[in-house]
């Protein structure tokens, strides 16, 4: 159900509701919020919730420091793992400076914006996310350890597969409030599971991942475990992917053969430079060309060597799979410049280059060797990033400055 103002209202009045939780992310794609009560939900509708900027990576200094909150009131749900009685919602909100005006700095901002371009020239993106994430012990006081849940392997079943019961929990928390997982199963990796999504709007599969990451890392809690996204949190295993699908859809019409595949083209070809945004930690460096994970920036079909490939798929459920990125990324500015960087590719009428159809983690070096490269560490990435153009021309420059102080602190 999609919520209005009065609808919200409504519903926390007759469901015994005693907090709200109002969140959203801060530049690196770290949920963060604010707690209010019933009574101060009009009022946030209306005037927003104030906060500290300066306290919120990314954001700003302490001069003019004030921001406020807006709940988005179609982001509405209730949290099941809080108590039936005096229950807690969240929303997830916009954000707007004193005089009213939006906050530039915004995820969902920047990303509501990339909608808005790809509808004005006629076309919607539609995303699904594969997420991958490890299952450790903790010890007697609760502290996380490096053991793994299991030993299992790749769709293993009960009793090698230790997560099965966490998985389910997590899908059925997921589902109660009004996300619906496509698949979950056991990964390649000791401890490793997946779960995937539908399709969707770009904004609402944005927001269903960070309320996924959520999820997993509550329920992994209540199951006394730790649940981590890192990139690589075991050497010699599986790192964890965030596997990003996506398919342009013409909003009146079909979209065609040469579209798709320019938007393929546009992705192919700013992937280097938005790859700080992908893969934004110094452990993402360590899992791309190992485990599955690419290296190279190259397409194929079906191929689970290449950075992109295109799966197996009736033409109605054709979709692009791009194998780069991983959950450390904030999901709100991935899709805004994977939108950006397609539309540039049908606009522009980009073609892809020849598909490399061979497994790459066996071919020779003599073939490696000529392929184009993703960045090979954080410090080469974040630089490709501040140079680049495309960058400067569809983020904000405080964003990509960000992410260089981040770079640094590191």
């Amino acid at each position: 159900m999609i919520y209005s103002e009065n609808d919200a209202m409504q519903f926390i009045a007759e469901n015994d509701v005693k907090f709200i939780r109002l969140a959203f992310c801060d530049i690196y794609g770290n949920q963060k919020n604010i707690s209010i009560m019933p009574s101060e939900l009009k009022r946030a509708f209306k005037e927003g919730i104030s906060f500290d900027a300066s306290a919120v990576a990314g954001f700003g200094d302490e001069v003019r420091s004030d921001l406020f909150l807006f709940p988005d009131p179609s982001t509405l749900a209730l949290l099941p793992w809080r108590p039936s009685h005096g229950r807690v919602v969240r929303f997830f909100c916009d954000i707007k400076r004193p005089d009213g005006t939006l906050f530039e700095l915004s995820s969902r901002l920047i990303l509501k914006k990339a909608v808005r371009y790809a509808a004005e020239h006629g076309f919607k993106i539609i995303f699904g996310a594969e997420c991958e994430f490890y299952l450790f012990k903790c010890d007697e006081e609760g502290n996380p350890t490096n053991i793994p849940l299991d030993n299992a392997g790749y769709m293993d079943v009960s009793p090698l597969d230790k997560g099965e019961n966490v998985r389910r929990e997590i899908c059925l928390t997921l589902e109660e409030m009004g996300i619906t997982p496509e698949a979950s199963h056991h990964e390649e990796g000791p401890g490793q599971n997946e779960i995937d999504f539908k399709y969707g709007d770009p904004l609402v599969s944005a927001d269903n991942v960070t309320t996924f990451k959520w999820v997993v890392r509550t329920i992994a809690a209540r199951n006394g475990l730790y649940a981590t996204f890192d990139p690589k949190p075991l050497k010699d295993q599986s790192g964890n992917g965030f596997h990003i699908n996506m398919t342009p859809k013409r909003i009146n019409g079909n979209t065609t053969d040469g579209e798709f595949f320019s938007f393929m083209a546009g992705v192919l070809d700013r992937i280097a430079e938005i790859t700080a945004f992908l893969n934004p930690t110094e452990s993402s460096y360590l899992r791309l060309g190992e485990k599955k994970a690419p290296k190279y920036i190259t397409w194929s079909e079906q191929n689970r060597s290449q950075l992109i490939r295109i799966p197996a798929s009736s033409s109605e459920h054709r979709r692009i799979e791009l194998r780069s990125p991983d959950c450390m990324a904030n999901h709100y500015l991935a899709y805004a410049l994977l939108i950006y960087a397609g539309m540039e590719g049908i606009l522009n009428k980009k073609v892809p280059p020849a598909p490399v159809d061979i497994n790459l983690y066996k071919a020779d070096k003599s073939i490696t060797d000529k392929l184009p490269k993703l960045p090979s560490s954080l410090s080469e990435a974040v630089e490709l990033a501040c140079c680049s153009e495309f960058i400067n021309k569809v983020l904000p420059a405080r964003v990509a400055q960000a992410y260089k102080q981040l770079f640094h602190k590191e």
